[in-house]
This record gives C-alpha cells, sequence and structure tokens, in this order.
C-alpha cells in the first residue's frame, strides 16, 4: 500500500469517526452539505459553493476544536433556511465574516487598522477579509504551542496571500527568500515578516517606505543567521551613516508622512524579486548591476562611481584597506589637531594672565603710591 493511500484511508477513517461523534444537528448539516455539489444562488446571478468535505472538516482547526455549525451560522439553525438576504456570493461573505470576532477578538480588532479592511470601508468589494485568508471549513492549525508558526504554516503563507496577489507570489518564489523558503529554511522571511499578519499596512506610504530599512533589519542585523550566509549585520549601521540613510531617518522622525525620494532597501535590492547579490543579471556584487542600479538616481554616474559603496562593510585590514587606513589616519590626526589646539589656546590664556600679574606689580613697584 502507497503512502498516498494509507493517508487517504486514515482520512476516511477519522471522517466516519467525526461524523460518528458530531452532534445531531451538524450531521443534519452535512447531510446535504457533505454532498459534492452543493450551492446557493444570489439574485445577481452569483453562486457559492457551500459543499463541505467531512474529511476536510475533521481535519481542520475548528473541527477538531469541537466548533458546531450554528457557532458561525447562527441564522442557519433551522431548515429550510431562511432566505438570503444578500444581492451577490461576495456580499454574503462581507456580511458573515464577523461571526470571527466571537471567538477571535483580538486578530478582528487588529484588521480594523489594516489596508484590507480600509479598502473595503472605501468601497473595494475584493479586499480580502478573515475567511477569504482561513477557509473556515478546512482551515488547519498553523502555529505550535509556543505560539510560533509551524514548518508547514510558513510554506503555506505565500500560497494563501496568492489568492489575491499571484503575480507578486511567482516573483517571490524566484527569489532568494522564495526558494530557500521552498527548501524548508526557516531563517527566510515569508510575506507576514515584512507586511504583518492582521493589521496589514499600506505598503504604498510614505510610513512604511521610511520605516522599510529597520523591517529588512530585523533579519539583517540577526548575527546568528547572518553568519550562516556570510553577510554583513552592519546593513543598518552603515546605511544610517551615509548620505542616503541619515536623510531617511530625519524624515521618519520629522516628517514621517512626507516622502523622500531617497532610496530605501528595496529601491537598490528589490522587493519581492531579491536575488542572492553573486547573480550575473541582478546581483549587486556585479559591478555592472550595481552601477545600472546607481545610475537610476545619478543617471550620470561613470563606470567607477560604483567604487565609493562598501557594500554595507565597516572598512577593515582586508576589506576596503585605503579607506580603512584613511579613517585610522583621521581618528588620530583629528584629536591631534584639536588637542594641539586646544593645548595653544590653554598655554596662550595662562602666559598672557602670568605676564598681565608681572605688569601689574612691576608698575606697583615704580609707583608705590
Amino acid at each position: 500500500m502507497t503512502s498516498s493511500s494509507r493517508q487517504r484511508r486514515f482520512l476516511l477513517a477519522s471522517a466516519f469517526l467525526f461524523l460518528c461523534s458530531v452532534p445531531g444537528l451538524a450531521q443534519e448539516c452535512l447531510d446535504c452539505h457533505g454532498q459534492a455539489g452543493t450551492a446557493v444562488s444570489f439574485k445577481d446571478g452569483s453562486q457559492k459553493d457551500v459543499t463541505i468535505d467531512p474529511a476536510a472538516w475533521a481535519a481542520s482547526v475548528h473541527g477538531q476544536g469541537g466548533v458546531g455549525c450554528t457557532d458561525c451560522h447562527a441564522d442557519h439553525g433551522e431548515y429550510p433556511h431562511p432566505d438570503l438576504a444578500a444581492r451577490s456570493a461576495r456580499d454574503y461573505t462581507l456580511a458573515n465574516y464577523t461571526s470571527c470576532q466571537a471567538c477571535h477578538e483580538e486578530q478582528f480588532k487588529k484588521q480594523l487598522d489594516g489596508v484590507h479592511l480600509k479598502l473595503i470601508a472605501a468601497g473595494n468589494k475584493k479586499a480580502a477579509v478573515c475567511s477569504d485568508c482561513h477557509n473556515p471549513h478546512t482551515q488547519k492549525k498553523v502555529t505550535g504551542d509556543d505560539g510560533k508558526l509551524l514548518p508547514e504554516g510558513r510554506v503555506g503563507i505565500p500560497r494563501t496571500c496568492a489568492r489575491c496577489h499571484a503575480a507578486i507570489q511567482a516573483q517571490y518564489l524566484k527569489s532568494v527568500h522564495g526558494k530557500a523558503l521552498v527548501d524548508g529554511n526557516p531563517d527566510v522571511p515569508t510575506c507576514i515578516d515584512c507586511h504583518g499578519v492582521h493589521n496589514i499596512p499600506d505598503p504604498r506610504t510614505a510610513a512604511f517606505r521610511l520605516a522599510s530599512p529597520r523591517m529588512c533589519a530585523d533579519c539583517h542585523t540577526d548575527a546568528r543567521k547572518m553568519k550562516k550566509y556570510g553577510l554583513s549585520t552592519q546593513v543598518l549601521r552603515t546605511y544610517v551613516a551615509d548620505f542616503h540613510g541619515s536623510t531617511v531617518t530625519l524624515f521618519q522622525r520629522r516628517h514621517p508622512d512626507q516622502m523622500t525620494n531617497k532610496p530605501v532597501c528595496f529601491d537598490c535590492h528589490g522587493i519581492h524579486d531579491i536575488v542572492s547579490k553573486q547573480d550575473p543579471k541582478k546581483g549587486l556584487q556585479v559591478k555592472a548591476n550595481l552601477l545600472r542600479t546607481c545610475q537610476k538616481c545619478h543617471p550620470d554616474a561613470t563606470t567607477n562611481f560604483p567604487d565609493a559603496w562598501l557594500s554595507h562593510y565597516v572598512p577593515t585590514r582586508d576589506r576596503n584597506p585605503a579607506v580603512y587606513w584613511a579613517r585610522v589616519a583621521y581618528q588620530i590626526l583629528i584629536p591631534a589637531v584639536v588637542g594641539g589646539m586646544a593645548l595653544f589656546v590653554g598655554t596662550d590664556f595662562v602666559r598672557r594672565r602670568i605676564d598681565k600679574r608681572r605688569h601689574v606689580e612691576r608698575r606697583h613697584r615704580v609707583d608705590p603710591s
């Protein structure tokens, strides 16, 4: 017997045991909704598939948690069901997703500040609500007892977002992050690591753009993670220290709602299509690629223009030795010059005080009156 056959028999057995254990009302629901092809029609001609797979329900987090049908569908406790007031299948979804609040109040409140609910409030009915991301009849547990995402939960996140953002998912899966995620690497970010979970901000705003460097720094300043891949952990420090980063930081503190034309991380490295730095076509370690990137803002940049970029590394004797020794020279020269000037001014002041006092003493000796 193959593993797929054993798995199917296990699911069927689980479904049978589940059906034997559910309350009578739930069993009555599944008598109809367990039949394939069950659908309801709406006034605008749209239909909604209301088939419930007993095996999938039994394996879901709600099925295993003993949630009953009428816990969410309170107005469907009797049969025949009352006439549907919603004009379309989408209107029905938008009218009923609020039932999630009864059990998931914290998550529900967070999404009220998210970009999806703001779009719905503005009249965009296509924006996602709870059930668009979490099918209530099939959703499996995605977090462990410690509240952290399970491996299968992390891998499934891009697929969930792809229900609306398929083109972005295609880019992500080809990126250095997406490829590693598919291979089971727990270190790389998924959609929610950058965009949040329920209180997703609008990525088109100035506030999101200005905050993005610190978002990237969450992973790229982690010494344990970066050591595995030979990447610098000085990305935020070196970025904030240069003209671009210092300007963005200033805007974030004083004008968080104003857009700046100074580059942030994703202007140079990409957004969803980030590649390895050694990638021959887009990797910034390749000088030609780096030059093209610089020319987005500096169209007159010549071949040697990118040589000034230190690749987010602090100069050392081995990496950028010229810059390192110049910095050492300045660290010696500047204190020596300033200290020398301070010593000169101090000794000159003392000398003048001494000379003045001696002059007064001589005058008193000459003219004792």
